[in-house]
């Protein structure tokens, strides 16, 4: 069985064009929480509200409910339900999802596939994102799943000794920074979910940085890049440095980027800790590029 092909070709109903993209979001989500935990089960009534909302976020226009690829995924033989009476799912109704304590996970033969070959984890979620979803996304996609894709596409599980991602820590930051840019104030929404807006770490993960909310910023997008790029730190008293190499001519890059230097941060919430200072140090060390412009405030 080629589990590949089988990833690709996701039964779904499509027309015109329509976008329906409800069972790779829970096949992804699926194997995300396998990486972390190979024997656990999904039960409905405890993942609902995380499927939701990626449904909400990178689902189409018109919402529907998770109920829908809980049930019938299991079509495509990638997927189980089982509820207290057995295997096999009650259907797509949400009352009957959870009265039945209906759990699922991913099918046997596929956990059995993923335990002798790990890589086929990461190949599998490479096909479920370049399929549906554009490169803009896929990272914003991996973070909101908790799915490690280095790790994934390596050939080792992860180990209890491993570090682990703290899926929550997009969340915190973004509630931590009242859903706006700490650099920017830009907090845009589209219906209830925050849109271009993202947790950024200080100190990155590959190099001992927690996921932890005194190491993260939450960025717009540009801004997030810009921050990765070494155009723009955090100086002393959390004011934003602006690097003397980045040359931006336009009134934009006045007005989005030199124009920032000197700017206090834009939060966080009274009562909670700011970025640590080992976290900020290290970052202007080894990524922020150069010295910094003077400031304008």
């Amino acid at each position: 069985m080629d589990w590949l092909e089988r990833a690709a070709s996701l039964r779904h109903w499509s027309r015109d064009g329509v976008r329906a993209p409800h069972k790779p979001l829970l096949l992804l989500y699926a194997l995300a929480r396998f990486q972390a935990d190979t024997e656990g089960e999904l039960r409905y009534t405890a993942v609902e509200a995380d499927l939701k909302q990626l449904l909400a976020e990178y689902g189409p226009a018109h919402g529907t409910t998770p109920a829908y690829p809980f049930h019938h995924l299991a079509s495509d033989e990638v997927w189980e339900v089982r509820t207290d009476r057995g295997v096999g799912s009650p259907g797509t109704g949400v009352r009957e999802l959870r009265a039945s304590g209906a759990a699922g996970r991913l099918a046997p033969d596929l956990r059995a596939a993923l335990r002798r070959e790990p890589s086929l984890l990461g190949r599998m979620a490479r096909v479920l994102l370049d399929l549906h979803f554009p490169p803009s996304l896929h990272q914003d996609l991996c973070e909101a799943v908790g799915l490690e894709l280095e790790l994934a596409e390596t050939d080792a599980l992860a180990s209890p000794a491993q570090r682990r991602r703290d899926r929550r820590m997009r969340e915190m930051v973004l509630t931590t920074y009242e859903y706006q840019c700490a650099f920017c104030g830009y907090d845009g929404m589209i219906d209830t979910a925050p849109v271009g807006l993202e947790a950024a770490h200080v100190r990155w993960w590959a190099y001992d940085g927690p996921d932890d909310v005194d190491n993260g910023l939450c960025l717009c997008s540009l801004h997030h890049k810009l921050f990765d790029k070494g155009v723009l730190g955090i100086g002393d008293g959390h004011r934003i440095l602006v690097s003397q190499r980045f040359v931006g001519r336009s009134p934009a890059a006045r007005e989005h980027v030199t124009a920032l230097a000197g700017r206090p941060l834009i939060g966080p919430q009274p009562g909670i800790r700011p970025i640590a200072e080992t976290h900020r140090s290290w970052h202007t060390g080894q990524v922020f590029r150069g010295f910094p412009r003077p400031g304008t405030t």
